[in-house]
């Protein structure tokens, strides 16, 4: 039996404005090579001016993961040729990162664990190639969009570890605002070192498996890997080190080309760009634009407004559903119901296929609004998803769209009644048995009544009607 042993890279786009050394927008999308200008395609004796916004994000990121932040950074050319580098050369940071050590705790099976960052470094993007119909095209747009590296230490045993780190660190990454974290848009992706050795003795040789964009390719690509290396070594062979590519829809790995290693780029420093010097006060300075974390905010909710751990859990999971649950609480003073309400319709609605993340459509007042009226009676839980959907994404306000849809509640008693009376005569049999002790049936009749009334009784009130009439007759 072989241990597996993972190190991570990280790859994070950040959302600047512009381009790392460019003034070229930084924006995903587009027509290809429509937002790049000679800086970012490689002409012969342009100058980079680099921006300086980058270089905070990465400083910003590297305090909330603990990092030791180096006073002093400068930049390197790392030469490798291939198409979607235009230079020949990838402007990057090779001894002297802009953050040092630091580490990121993450939760699996209701324990938290610890993954060691070695280093923070900020580089450029390269271009994407394009490949359809036997033809290769390149497109520039993404060359020389900022591009922050994050390594770890290989402090990882198993495929469920490495996807709870992941999706910790980008927790983190989105809540302090650096990148907004779009793995099926590529601005997070990830490269997995893999090795095994048998117990007690040292690490085998790693191969590394490039540009992983979702949690589900991580996990399998491991598991291929893994399984891979432990039938080779079964069968007698030994392990290349290797970079290697993930075919996500053959579910399938195969070898690119064999590992580099740091002599083989031929770093040396970059002669066109000064050196980065932070200041002590320029540190704090970025220390303060830090937003609460996960960990606060789950404080927060548990003991200042009375959430269990689990609600609390599942809200500071995204930054967004976090955002709308404070927004919401706000104004609507049950933070519960809130929380409820959220976790069921809100992120049913908001999860998109193909996407990690939640997209909400609805802000904090329209949410609240909408549980103010079936709180008061005016719409049933029900009918509120036709509310919701209807103010998804747009301008009208909830009791427009409520009033529009015909959906306010009877709560008529005189009007119910009559409806209530009808359906007793139809289950008379149900009513029978909820005479003779059977409680549960109440809920079945309560459901015929909202049946019969397409949804518009209010349901607390039909429950009232139906233990009456059936008490008294």
């Amino acid at each position: 039996m072989y241990e597996m042993t993972l190190g991570l890279e990280i790859h994070c786009e950040l959302k600047t404005e512009s381009k790392i050394f460019c003034g070229c927008r930084n924006e995903f999308g587009g027509e290809p090579n429509t937002h790049c200008c000679p800086v970012c395609s490689g002409f012969p004796g342009v100058m980079p001016v680099l921006n300086e916004k980058a270089v905070e994000y990465t400083v910003r990121t590297g305090l909330a993961l603990n990092c030791e932040i180096s006073r002093y950074s400068k930049w390197d050319r790392k030469n490798y040729f291939y198409p979607d580098l235009p230079k020949a050369w990838q402007t990057s940071q090779y001894d002297l990162p802009l953050c040092k050590g630091g580490f990121v705790e993450y939760e699996l099976d209701g324990k938290i664990k610890t993954v060691r960052i070695n280093r923070i470094h900020l580089e450029e993007d390269a271009g994407k190639l394009l490949h359809e119909g036997g033809v290769s095209r390149i497109d520039y747009n993404r060359s020389g969009v900022p591009l922050m590296e994050i390594v770890t230490e290989p402090d990882l045993h198993s495929e469920a570890e490495a996807v709870a780190f992941l999706d910790g660190l980008k927790s983190v990454l989105k809540y302090i605002g650096v990148s907004d974290v779009k793995m099926q848009e590529g601005s997070l992706r990830c490269d997995v070192n893999l090795s095994v050795a048998k117990p007690g003795q040292k690490l085998g040789t790693r191969t590394e498996t490039k540009n992983l964009n979702s949690f589900s390719a991580v996990k399998r690509s491991i598991l291929f890997e893994y399984d891979r290396q432990c039938g080779v070594l079964n069968a007698g062979g030994t392990i290349t080190q290797e970079t290697r590519r993930w075919d996500d829809n053959k579910s399938v790995g195969y070898s690119m080309r064999g590992k580099e290693d740091a002599h083989d780029y031929r770093y040396f420093p970059e002669p066109d760009l000064m050196p980065v010097v932070l200041s002590g006060e320029k540190i704090e300075e970025i220390r303060k634009a830090i937003p609460r974390l996960k960990k606060e905010r789950i404080a927060i909710y548990t003991e200042k407004l009375g959430l269990p751990l689990y609600d609390a859990r599942i809200l500071t999971a995204d930054k967004d559903i976090a955002d709308l649950f404070e927004g919401t609480a706000a104004v609507f003073k049950n933070p519960k119901k809130a929380s409820n309400y959220i976790m069921s319709e809100i992120m049913r609605k908001g999860k998109r296929e193909g996407s990690e993340d939640v997209e909400i459509g609805v802000s904090p007042a329209a949410l609240a609004e909408i549980l103010t009226l079936i709180d008061s009676g005016v719409i049933s839980l029900a009918a509120s998803k036709d509310v919701l959907d209807a103010v998804w994404n747009g301008a009208e306000s909830p009791l427009a769209a409520v009033e529009r849809l015909g959906l306010r509640q009877n709560s008529d008693s005189g009007e119910l009644e009559s409806a209530v009376k009808e359906v007793i005569a139809a289950n008379a049999s149900a009513a029978e048995q909820y005479k003779a002790g059977n409680q549960k049936v109440a809920a079945f009749l309560v459901g015929q009544v909202m049946k019969a009334t397409k949804g518009k009784s209010n349901p607390k009130l039909v429950g009232e009607l139906i233990e009456k009439l059936l008490k008294t007759n």
